[in-house]
């Protein structure tokens, strides 16, 4: 069915497994009706009784459509039912963040059950990141995604789009014209303190900031990240912990720290080098030794990536980060520009 109708149609069977003792308790009067003790409850014809091997594998029991609806008319239990049903670890808080900040679909089926989710997260004007695209084990593989992906890449308005792939949805973006970047690494476990950081240089200093600081974060941020999140930030910063590294009035780097799932994400990390991203990086694994702490960056070796592993954080999962465009990419840091080395989420890149 067209996705201007808002509906889809899915179909549905149900695998049947009866045994010979069972026909034989069923078939003895078919004409006076099939017992109640074996005969499924929704039976639409019967034709006749098949006995033993000649009995079809599965049963079509019904046809059933899905319909959008905006993703902030569902409450957050049944989305956070949605999202524990494929192993993600959102709490109740974390959907909340999300839907402040971003807008979506999710598709109901015929008596209001949440089957698929979709969100995006507008960065500035033509550019927006995609995320919570989240199908059920019940409605994968049956076009349910690829029907919600057109409708959230049709409403949202951008053409620069960029979003992080499991490795399972990357042929349905690949399809819609997503083109595959960079491999993100989600770090996750339980940490370990750090060794002391090696004594700062002359000139630097690291402080906790401040609001009075977010002008500045948000410009040294927009380059590295390839568009200008001043609100996200805004959000984040409420929710955060965060960390500054200055050399006189310039700020060299920036962190945030958070809850988020089973325990604290590291993200944004934004830096001009791997000196300067571990230095404000540091200070949050630190405050959360023995505790379960996450980092995802697009980083597996190097400075950065070796902190994270020497502090007792290994890869739990790799995505892929796609974009439409290339100009939907991320900073690449060069000319002494600052870099992402750890993203916010998957879904805010």
């Amino acid at each position: 069915m067209a996705a201007e109708s808002g509906r889809y149609t899915v179909k549905s069977c149900v695998r049947s497994r009866f045994s010979s003792e069972m026909f034989r308790g069923i078939s003895t009067n078919v004409t006076a009706g099939i017992s109640e003790r074996f005969a499924p409850r929704r039976i639409y014809s019967l034709g006749w009784i098949m006995m033993d091997s000649e009995l079809p594998g599965t049963l079509n029991v019904d046809n059933f459509e899905m319909r959008f609806a905006d993703i902030s008319s569902v409450e957050i239990s049944r989305l956070q039912a949605l999202s524990i049903s494929v192993g993600w670890p959102h709490r109740a808080a974390d959907w909340q963040h999300l839907l402040d900040i971003g807008k979506g679909y999710v598709a109901l089926d015929e008596i209001g059950r949440v089957g698929a989710s979709g969100m995006w997260f507008p960065h500035g004007d033509g550019f927006a990141t995609f995320g919570m695209l989240i199908t059920s084990p019940r409605l994968q593989a049956n076009g349910a995604a690829r029907w919600l992906m057109k409708r959230i890449m049709t409403d949202c308005g951008r053409n620069r789009i960029r979003l992080n792939s499991t490795r399972e949805a990357q042929r349905l973006y690949a399809s819609l014209g997503l083109k595959p970047k960079q491999t993100v690494y989600q770090y996750q476990g339980t940490a370990i303190a750090p060794l002391a950081p090696p004594p700062l240089e002359k000139g630097l200093f690291l402080r906790r900031l401040d609001r009075g600081d977010l002008d500045t974060m948000i410009a040294f941020d927009a380059p590295a990240f390839g568009a200008d999140r001043s609100l996200h930030l805004l959000r984040l910063f409420e929710s955060s912990i965060c960390y500054g590294l200055y050399q006189g009035e310039r700020l060299r780097a920036f962190s945030m720290r958070r809850r988020f799932g089973r325990g604290h994400v590291v993200g944004p990390v934004v830096a001009g080098n791997d000196e300067d991203a571990i230095t404000v990086t540091h200070p949050h694994i630190a405050a959360h030794a023995d505790g379960f702490l996450r980092v995802d960056t697009h980083f597996d070796s190097g400075p950065f990536a070796g902190l994270i592993q020497q502090c007792g954080l290994s890869i739990y999962a790799t995505l892929t980060t796609m974009v439409t465009e290339e100009a939907a990419s991320y900073g690449a840091g060069q000319n002494g520009r600052a870099r992402v080395y750890a993203l916010a989420s998957h879904s805010l890149g």
